[in-house]
């Protein structure tokens, strides 16, 4: 049972969740847990990759993920990690809509909230020129609007707003194709890259495949059971050694992180540090592969 599938408006699933801080995390993990994979969540002897995220979520701490949580703090972090020349180029910072002057934005450019995930408080504007003003404003305004979650419905601690909500806009990378640049997700255990998760033609037909560090294709993927895999193998990436060695970098100070990037035109570009895929409720085909990736996380009591 998924209840998303229930409650089908995400922003009506967020205004019932808010009400249910006062549920112990260990409960509404469970629940959660039970509801997004049909499975009872064990938090006493975990195997699964999937269940141990649950105690990740309210067990680990480390000040530095509340900073790589956040969309323009994250952009400091890599920069003090010496890596700031994969960062795409920034085009402002506003604390509120009536500060940014849309005149003066480029042709394209993405703008978004510095607290928003899941590919949500997004818009990608590939031409200024069809986009108005009016509606621009308004999308950002109702964005703004939206309470900030002290604490969030999967218990996310890393996720729990401890910045104010900015907009951050950003160029636009990869033009008209950007919908369809491949996505590289590095799942890193204790600073080492296992393994990559590459996604590819989201708009069209998208698929996901997992690759070992030598690029060999993996038998197995997921978080999503209705995306598959590509029919063949992608080639490897002339700058996948490169991209192994920021993984590495950005990685080294936790348990788990997943490293997102991108490879346009010859260029490598940081797209975030993700602490718990898909909330730790995604699915693996085949199954086996949740507790073979549950083996590879430890130290996270």
């Amino acid at each position: 049972m998924n209840y998303r599938n229930i409650v089908k408006s995400r922003n009506l699933r967020i205004r019932i969740l808010s009400h249910l801080g006062w549920v112990p995390d260990g409960i509404m993990l469970r629940i959660q847990y039970w509801l997004q994979t049909g499975r009872k969540l064990d938090l006493k002897h975990p195997k699964r990759f999937t269940e141990k995220l649950q105690l990740y979520k309210i067990k680990y701490r480390n000040l530095d993920m509340l900073r790589c949580t956040d969309k323009y703090e994250v952009r400091n972090y890599i920069k003090e990690k010496g890596m700031g020349e994969y960062l795409i180029p920034l085009i402002g910072i506003f604390d509120t809509v009536k500060e940014i002057d849309f005149n003066a934005l480029p042709r394209q450019f993405v703008a978004k909230t510095t607290d928003g995930g899941g590919g949500n408080q997004i818009l990608i504007c590939k031409d200024k020129s069809k986009l108005w003003e009016a509606d621009f404003c308004e999308l950002l305004n109702r964005w703004m609007s939206m309470p900030q979650k002290s604490k969030p419905s999967g218990r996310e601690w890393a996720y729990e707003n401890h910045y104010p909500r900015r907009i951050l806009i950003e160029q636009l990378i990869g033009g008209e194709e950007i919908a369809d640049l491949p996505d590289y997700k590095f799942y890193c255990f204790d600073g080492k890259p296992h393994y990559c998760q590459l996604i590819q033609n989201r708009s069209i037909e998208e698929t996901i495949d997992f690759y070992d560090m030598q690029w060999n294709h993996m038998p197995f993927y997921g978080l999503n059971p209705a995306v598959k895999p590509a029919v063949n193998p992608a080639v490897k990436p002339r700058q996948f050694e490169e991209m192994k060695q920021i993984a590495e970098k950005l990685s080294k100070d936790y348990p788990f992180v997943r490293v997102d990037l991108y490879s346009v035109n010859q260029s490598i570009f940081f797209g975030e540090l993700t602490f718990y895929p898909a909330s730790g409720y995604g699915h693996f085909t085949p199954d086996e592969w949740d507790f073979h990736l549950g083996e590879l996380l430890h130290g996270i009591f």
